[in-house]
């Protein structure tokens, strides 16, 4: 070929031109359905081509594989798969509302088995289906040329009811997706009714007939303003719930499922039943003892046996979070209107349908009076010819042939070529009285009829009152009761995780880096306990004897705060480091813990107390720190550039609040003149600080005596609480030492106890410090050296929060020794 030969174009032309025709051809002629059969077009012609071969209802069966033969020889030249695919889909009562097609053998399961292959399966069209194509032989609905002009095939068929609605359709087309829910029959069918007579109803209206989805493996279907958005605008999302009861035995609880969310493959759900039974015994499935698929022809039937003490209603809230008990329905209902894609609320459905079925019922009227009116003509050419019989004999005898004779009784006696035709064809014994007698009955007959039929034809109400009268036909013939049971509201699954947990008592440790483990106590005693497994230069912040049904709340230097069930932490020896924060929740890398408590609720009146090195302090009711979901950090106090987090305390209404700067400045602030904020909030200026100096540390007085502070040369000092003033707040408070400039003493800690306390200090091991070791000390004197350790941390006593009503009583235990956190 020439260069003058070649078409230079761009390709992104070619490609955009040849990309648009493609997806015209998949939008209209493959993957979405029509509005007004509900049909693609690979299912109209599987039905068509069953209906053409007269495999009906009630003739025998017939291979599969000649049906798609058929389908793909005259109509549709694809691969024979996606044929059976969608034959077999149509036949499968499951996924159909009300099957197409009548299948014998093996066509699946909801267990999502593949059918047999198209050699083994038999069908036959399903009685629905004859109601889908009736009257299609009438001139109702126009026929199109098939893919090589050799026949015909319809565009649309008549359908007698709203099919669109009652079965459903999922597709994907390009750029376009539908998923369209089925309704129940009976409900659709008296919609529709109700619209004919009342085409300005609203969806309201529709919805005290329609009342949602109507799913063919029944289920529960939840929350009616998604029920109603679909109805609506035709995009809506539902909660569809697997239907259980809960049986009781003398040795057991069982969990029996008899329906499940229509399109979950119930074999997926026994299976992840079971992997959560043994993968997450630990987390609240450990009292499922076994599950069995127990269904059979007579229905469906899972059955999850679970021990007699077990929390069985938590349980089965768990299986519908964590499993396709319960999934969420998304309706996209995109039909074909008017050759185009369109999104319908079930209004446009029912109005796009109700318009074709006018339109079907008119045309088929028509087709009708025309071949009656013809009849009629013929009639009155017979009834005519009766009363010149002679003649006409007369004329036939004369005649050479079959055309000649009725051109001479055209001719002769003036009858048009039909009669004429009609006359020579006339069997004599026709001729008889009775006969001619019931040509007149029929041409009566006919002329009734016929006015019948202009009445239709020409008056609206007549034709709807028509299509009514079939309607109810229809309801009668095919009654079909609700499966899926609607429910207004979405119930929140509540899962009571505590009456799940096995209560023990674990030894949980915390550290600065965020690394963390839950021991068994078997493991800790049989350990060095003097020795807490950490990474190099990481300190213990929490170190304490918990229940596995605690909660563990943190605090971290970037003012945020963790929440996480004891149970919930990784199991670890003793010796072990334990896994990094980062497993549970992202964790930043110069992140650092600063505090940790435990406690069973949040429903206390009791306050978290937050300081940072800038000085800023702020109080926040415990309850506002309760999460619906662990698994991220949350904010806890909203933190100033380059400030952080450095003290956490639980406190009640009238305690006092403890700071201690770097450079020697004591604070105490009465917390009944801080007002509460929420988490969110920046909090208030507690202590002013010198150039160079900030906050080090903070602690809450309760009914403590003592009050000790912490050099960072690991050197101590005691205070009666009576001699620290309280001070006000945003003021600088007041020294708590006297200061050496040429080697000043910088403060690292400070706490509380009384004089027969003790705590312990860590550096490599535990070390013991009674409170009545610790000189007490004038605020003019320095400090005193108590231990030989100086790098050490101290381990303040577990926090262990329980339920407060009355703000003037706080509840805050001290662990017993060897039960320690920072």
């Amino acid at each position: 070929m020439s260069d003058k030969g070649i078409i230079k174009l761009p390709l992104e032309d070619i490609v955009g031109e040849r990309f648009g025709r493609y997806s015209k051809y998949i939008i209209q002629e493959r993957a979405l359905p029509d509005v007004r059969d509900g049909l693609k077009p690979v299912q109209r012609r599987i039905l068509y081509a069953m209906q053409h071969d007269r495999n009906h209802f009630d003739k025998p069966y017939r291979k599969s594989a000649k049906t798609v033969g058929l389908v793909i020889g005259n109509y549709h030249p694809h691969g024979d798969s996606s044929v059976y695919d969608a034959m077999v889909r149509m036949s499968q009562d499951w996924k159909y509302n009300m099957p197409l097609i009548d299948m014998q053998g093996n066509n699946g399961s909801i267990d999502d088995d593949p059918a047999a292959a198209m050699r083994y399966t038999e069908a036959r069209l399903a009685k629905l289906s004859h109601r889908l194509m009736e009257n299609i032989d009438e001139d109702v609905v126009p026929f199109v040329l098939n893919f090589d002009d050799t026949d015909q095939e319809p565009s649309v068929l008549p359908a007698r009811y709203p099919n669109l609605l009652i079965n459903g359709s999922t597709g994907i087309a390009a750029g376009y997706a539908t998923n369209i829910p089925p309704f129940n029959f009976q409900e659709v069918m008296a919609a529709a009714t109700y619209r004919l007579h009342n085409p300005d109803c609203s969806v309201e209206e529709i919805m005290t007939l329609m009342k949602g989805p109507d799913f063919p493996t029944g289920a529960i279907i939840q929350g009616r303003d998604g029920i109603e958005e679909i109805l609506r605008k035709g995009k809506g999302r539902v909660v569809v719930r697997a239907k259980a009861e809960i049986v009781e035995s003398k040795t057991m609880k069982q969990i029996v499922v008899t329906e499940l969310p229509y399109e979950v493959i119930k074999s997926n759900v026994v299976r992840k039943i079971d992997d959560l039974r043994f993968t997450k015994a630990n987390e609240g499935f450990g009292d499922v003892m076994d599950v069995r698929d127990e269904s059979d022809r007579n229905g469906l039937r899972i059955v999850i046996d679970c021990k007699r003490d077990a929390d069985v209603e938590s349980i089965l809230n768990l299986f519908y979070k964590q499993t396709e008990l319960q999934v969420y329905y998304n309706a996209n209902m995109v039909a074909i209107v008017n050759q185009r894609p369109k999104v319908c609320g079930v209004l446009e459905i029912l109005d796009a349908y109700l318009d074709f079925r006018q339109e079907v019922v008119l045309n088929r009227s028509r087709y009708r009076y025309a071949q009656k009116e013809k009849r009629i003509h013929i009639l009155e050419g017979l009834m005519k010819a009766t009363s010149i019989l002679d003649e006409i004999i007369a004329v036939i005898r004369a005649s050479n042939n079959r055309g000649e004779s009725r051109d001479n009784i055209m001719k002769e006696f003036g009858f048009t070529h039909e009669q004429a035709s009609a006359i020579v064809d006339l069997q004599l014994y026709r001729l008889s009285s009775t006969d001619i007698n019931a040509l007149r009955d029929e041409f009566a007959t006919l002329a009734n009829e016929l006015d019948y039929l202009d009445l239709i034809i020409n008056n609206v109400d007549m034709l709807n009152s028509m299509i009514i009268k079939e309607f109810n036909e229809m309801k009668e013939e095919f009654d079909t009761p609700r499966r899926s049971k609607i429910e207004d509201e979405i119930s929140e699954l509540e899962v009571d995780h505590l009456s799940l947990i096995s209560n023990e008592q674990v030894m949980v440790t915390l550290s600065r880096d965020g690394y963390l483990k839950r021991v068994s106590l078997r493991s800790y005693s049989s350990s060095q306990k003097d020795q807490i497994a950490l990474m190099e230069e990481d300190r213990p912040v929490f170190s304490s004897e918990v229940e596995t049904t605690d909660y563990l709340v943190f605090t971290t230097s970037k003012g945020r705060y963790g929440v996480i069930l004891v149970h919930e932490i990784e199991e670890a020896r003793w010796r072990d480091v334990g896994s990094h924060m980062n497993q549970y929740m992202k964790f930043d890398p110069d992140e650092r813990v600063i505090a940790a408590f435990t406690l069973k609720t949040f429903d206390s009146y009791q306050f978290v107390v937050t300081a940072t090195a800038q000085g800023v302090i702020k109080k926040t009711l415990l309850a506002e720190l309760e999460i619906k979901r662990t698994g991220r950090l949350y904010d806890i106090m909203k933190l100033s550039k380059d400030d952080v987090l450095v003290g956490t305390s639980i406190a009640s209404e009238n305690d006092h609040l403890l700071m201690v700067s770097k450079l020697g400045q004591g604070m105490r602030i009465d917390l009944a003149e801080v007002n509460p904020i929420g988490v969110r909030a920046k909090g208030v200026i507690g202590m002013k600080l010198r150039a160079g100096d900030s906050v080090v540390a903070s602690n809450i007085l309760h009914n403590q005596s003592e009050i000790m502070y912490v050099s960072d040369r690991g050197q101590f000092k005691r205070f009666k609480h009576d001699d620290i003033p309280v001070n006000n707040r945003a003021t600088q408070g007041s020294p708590i030492a006297k200061t050496i400039k040429s080697n000043p003493h910088m403060i690292r800690d400070v706490l509380v106890g009384n004089i027969q306390d003790d705590f312990y200090i860590y550096n490599d091991h535990l070390s013991l410090v009674f409170v009545k070791d610790i000189p007490l000390m004038s605020a003019d004197a320095t400090f005193s050296n108590v231990t030989s350790e100086s790098d050490f941390v101290v381990l303040r006593s577990h926090t262990h929060v329980q339920m407060v009503e009355k703000p003037a009583e706080s509840v805050v235990h001290d662990a017993e020794p060897i039960k320690f956190d920072l």
